[in-house]
């Protein structure tokens, strides 16, 4: 209960206002007994009377000769408050507390005979004091402030009673850090996975923070064991060994380093663990699908590996799991990598290598026409350094009417410090393909050409008559405006826009696979857009080249121009054939027409004219008939809090899985209670084959959870009256509420910020969702 609350206010209260204004000059004996105005108290806590006890408290503390020794004097001559449950103590002292912070009184001196006595008693309590208490009494007696040797002496024998969490807390409250052994304390909490009360114990302390990334880096060293850490903390009984792994930690290790803007060169076992799994995704691209080149792979992993001799050890260990013993003899040769321990099928092959001249690509490279062909000449394609070069297609790239498409690459980065610069910015216009060199177009910062091309660029972005086309839009031109602040409002300036990522996300195509589902060999994204649509996929062995490289390959130019153009390809095809892809008829006129901005980005308005109706019709072509949102009854897997809150808002009956939970468990209840179930990411495929058909949906994590709630009821055909809006809890899904008068209302408000208030037999604990009216988390099935 806030002191500061009209409401619970004495001195709002006209039956105890004084005519003076001062809610304390009341008629109220002075030199009152400590323990009898405890027992005072003691009948209004037990029938509680919340309101009356609080006034009644603040009155006594006014009549107290001394509140500061009468507090001592009751926490001495009781008992009650030793226990771990609510005292009234306890709530006594976090009264007067809030009672002194809005009534200032003379208080002893610092470092006063009279305050040091005081803390010697405080500390004395202390040492016996349940959490409850230990805020309220640092506070009042400026423990922080008192001799350190008892403090530390309670802080070191919690410690060795396993009460680790205590320690810490109580620590960090009397702000007894520097005193204290960082590793000792800090220790048995990270290995329980609760970082989140050493980041407090940390928090504005420079030096313990960087000993913090130095111990967690420690963890992260190749070979380390956790489990020796574990064996040191015998008491520690839940070691959370999962979330301990090099790959987990190294992910806290980055998020801290980035939290405190410190240099990630401090972490250097982090970095290897990192160079390591960039190792093992550059390998998968490489060797199982097939999806990089191998002068783009080895100048990556030349980069990772470097010198670092169990990095080398651990990609060789990585190329040998691989049965191909060409290709590991042609990676192996190209790297210099170490050849005593390979296979000897390898070796064979390495030496066969050595002795060739001119050696040629690994031999499964994708053939030509096995990938979507740019069907444009070389020559149509130019690649702009600078602004003369660029003025001369001014014209050609912002005709009214036009549709262009644009796309972005940049350096891949497999290491912490943030996503590297925008490198290439392409546009596409029909016949031709723009490749514009960003660095040297946007150098040097606020020169007259750079100006010049940014100008251009916001004129392209901006114009309405000119329909731009992308894929994953909005993220491209982030990154640009990331990379150059020159561009930094692109974004905000799009207009009349479409990003086939959207449109790729309605389809509906017999036979093929869904976005982002298919095989681990197969293609994604706006490969596979591509794929359905003109038949076949992208070649993306370029995908992850160097793009900060002058001059480009042959290979990457045409890559680039080729990500772009096909674009207008799908563009048209689309317009073309809409009926195939259940697409709405009008979709060209639409779009062209359409116009969108910033907040439109993620859902365009158009879309809803472009693409099916909201019934969504399925592949099969058979609609969805309408479903009431009271009837409709879905599964949400944990990652989906906001899309659920959204669809209980509007009353359909949302179950959520638990942080952890198994994703298999939605699939046994959808079953077992006739549910539908809303996942997103990997879980999706696996889930849809558990379920029947059309009982599973993924959803798209990129919009808003508004925006994902009319995309589910749009999809499945809800339909949401008046009566639905508010009909069921945000919190716990029930539908039943209970009407409360605003007097009781305002108690459970108290309660759930007063966890030490009196207990109830009717009341739920503090720990319960106070403050919503609804039936099941606020009383007993049985009131």
């Amino acid at each position: 209960m806030d002191p500061g609350d009209p409401a619970c206010d004495p001195a709002s209260d006209p039956a105890t206002r004084d005519p003076t204004g001062d809610p304390t000059a009341q008629s109220v004996p002075t030199g009152q007994d400590p323990l009898l105005f405890l027992q005072s108290l003691q009948m209004l806590w037990s029938t509680r009377e919340l309101r009356q006890l609080r006034e009644e408290a603040w009155r006594g503390f006014a009549a107290l000769d001394d509140p500061l020794t009468s507090l001592l004097d009751m926490l001495d001559g009781s008992q009650g408050w030793r226990g771990r449950g609510p005292s009234l103590e306890a709530w006594v002292a976090c009264e007067l507390k809030r009672w002194l912070q809005t009534r200032p009184r003379p208080r002893p001196a610092q470092g006063s005979p009279g305050l040091k006595q005081l803390q010697a008693r405080a500390v004395r309590v202390l040492a016996e004091s349940p959490p409850s208490l230990v805020e309220p009494l640092v506070s009042i007696f400026q423990l922080q402030d008192a001799d350190r040797s008892p403090l530390l002496a309670h802080i070191h024998r919690l410690h060795q009673e396993g009460r680790f969490k205590e320690a810490v807390v109580l620590g960090t409250k009397l702000q007894l850090q520097p005193d204290l052994d960082f590793e000792t304390m800090s220790a048995p909490l990270l290995l329980q996975d609760k970082v989140h009360l050493v980041e407090r114990y940390v928090d504005s302390l420079p030096d313990l923070q960087q000993r913090l990334l130095a111990l967690l880096d420690s963890w992260c060293q190749p070979g380390f064991d956790i489990r020796v850490v574990a064996r040191w903390y015998p008491q520690v009984t839940s070691v959370r060994l999962e979330r301990l792994s090099p790959r987990e930690l190294s992910r806290q290790v980055l998020r801290l380093l980035e939290r405190y803007g410190l240099d990630p060169a401090l972490c250097p076992n982090m970095i290897t663990q990192q160079h390591l799994a960039a190792l093992r995704y550059l390998c998968h691209k490489r060797l199982v699908e097939r999806s990089l080149s191998q002068e783009s792979w080895a100048e990556h992993v030349q980069g990772l590996v470097g010198q670092n001799q169990w990095l080398q050890e651990q990609l060789l260990q990585l190329l040998t799991a691989h049965n191909d013993a060409a290709v590991v003899a042609r990676c192996v040769l190209d790297l210099s990598l170490p050849t005593e321990q390979l296979p000897a099928t390898v070796a064979t092959e390495l030496n066969r290598l050595r002795l060739q001249e001119g050696t040629t690509e690994a031999p499964f490279e994708d053939r030509e026409d096995d990938h979507y062909q740019l069907p444009i000449a070389r020559e149509d394609i130019h690649f702009l350094a600078s602004w003369e070069a660029l003025s001369r297609h001014q014209e050609e790239l912002l005709q009214p009417g036009q549709v262009v498409g644009v796309d972005l690459e940049w350096k891949p980065s497999f290491c912490a410090g943030g996503r590297p610069r925008a490198s290439l910015m392409q546009v596409a216009v029909e016949g031709r393909v723009f490749l514009l060199d960003l660095p040297k177009l946007l150098s040097p910062a606020g020169g007259p050409a750079p100006r010049a091309f940014s100008r251009l660029v916001s004129r392209l972005l901006s114009e309405p008559s000119v329909t731009k086309l992308g894929y994953g839009m909005a993220g491209d031109l982030r990154s640009l405006g990331a990379s150059y602040p020159a561009l930094a409002h692109a974004e905000k300036q799009l207009r009349g826009s479409l990003d086939l990522l959207q449109v790729h996300k309605q389809m509906r195509v017999v036979d093929m696979p869904a976005p982002g589902v298919d095989g681990a060999r197969g293609p994604r994204g706006l490969s596979l857009l591509v794929q359905q649509v003109l038949g076949k996929p992208l070649d993306k062995t370029q995908q992850l080249s160097n793009w900060d490289r002058r001059p480009l390959g042959e290979g990457q130019l045409v890559y680039a121009a080729t990500d772009a153009y096909c674009l207008l390809e799908v563009y048209w095809a689309l317009c073309r054939e809409p009926a195939r892809f259940h697409l709405s008829g009008d979709l060209a006129r639409s779009l062209r027409l359409g116009r969108s901005d910033r907040s439109r980005m993620q859902e365009p308005p158009r879309l809803q004219k472009a693409l099916a109706s909201p019934r969504q019709v399925p592949a099969e072509g058979v609609a969805i008939p309408e479903v009431r949102a009271r009837a409709f009854r879905v599964v949400c897997d944990s990652m989906l809090q906001g899309l659920a809150r959204s669809l209980r808002c509007l009353g359909v009956d949302v179950l959520v899985l638990g942080a952890g939970e198994d994703h298999r468990r939605a699939a046994e209840v959808a079953r077992q209670e006739g549910r539908v179930i809303l996942t997103s990411g990997l879980p999706y495929q696996k889930l849809r084959a558990q379920v029947g058909a059309g009982r599973c949906l993924s959803v798209d994590c990129s919009l808003r959870a508004r925006q994902q709630a009319k995309a589910v009821l749009r999809h499945f055909n809800v339909r949401v009256t008046p009566a639905d809006i508010f009909s069921r809890c945000q919190a716990c899904n029930c539908d039943q509420y209970l009407k409360v008068s605003k007097d009781m209302m305002k108690q459970l408000v108290w309660l759930g910020s007063h966890p030490e208030g009196p207990s109830s037999t009717v009341f739920r604990p503090p720990s319960a969702l106070i403050g919503r009216s609804c039936a099941q988390n606020m009383f007993p099935k049985d009131l």
